[in-house]
């Protein structure tokens, strides 16, 4: 155990995180998403959800900023009604402002242009998620010297 890391965060995940570089992304997928199939690199968190998994990777890593790039985290959009909202998009945007602020908004792809970003994720984590659309990709930032 360490203090102050979230359990959720496991030894392979950890190494994973600390490993990527800025702008690399990561996809936290929910339990539908065929990840093993995508994956260069994956984590199974099977029985945690999407929102759970964002909370302990968020309170760790930084997104990339809006100065640097004009989104650094995306969900995938509602396939036949791309401005249609799901509830777990709501606790999306509400972790991505817990952690990094109101200026870091959450950004959509189409399904298909969604899958092509992941397969390009540096690493990415399966979750037991069930609800439909629970999946989101984010950049990471820097860590500003204090």
């Amino acid at each position: 155990m360490l203090k102050n890391i979230d359990p959720v965060l496991s030894p392979d995940l950890l190494q994973i995180l600390r490993s990527m570089g800025h702008g690399d992304r990561i996809a936290i997928l929910d339990g539908n998403y065929p990840a093993d199939n995508h994956a260069q690199r994956l984590v199974r968190l099977d029985g945690l959800s999407a929102t759970t998994v964002l909370d302990a990777i968020l309170s760790v890593m930084p997104l990339d900023p809006p100065e640097f790039v004009p989104a650094s985290a995306w969900r995938m959009e509602v396939v036949g009604a791309p401005t249609a909202r799901q509830p777990i998009f709501d606790e999306f945007e509400a972790l991505i402002a817990k952690h990094e602020g109101d200026r870091f908004k959450l950004s959509s792809l189409e399904r298909f242009k969604f899958y092509d970003h992941v397969k390009d994720c540096y690493a990415l984590v399966a979750t037991g998620e069930p609800r439909l659309y629970g999946n989101i990709i984010l950049q990471k930032g820097v860590i500003r010297p204090s």
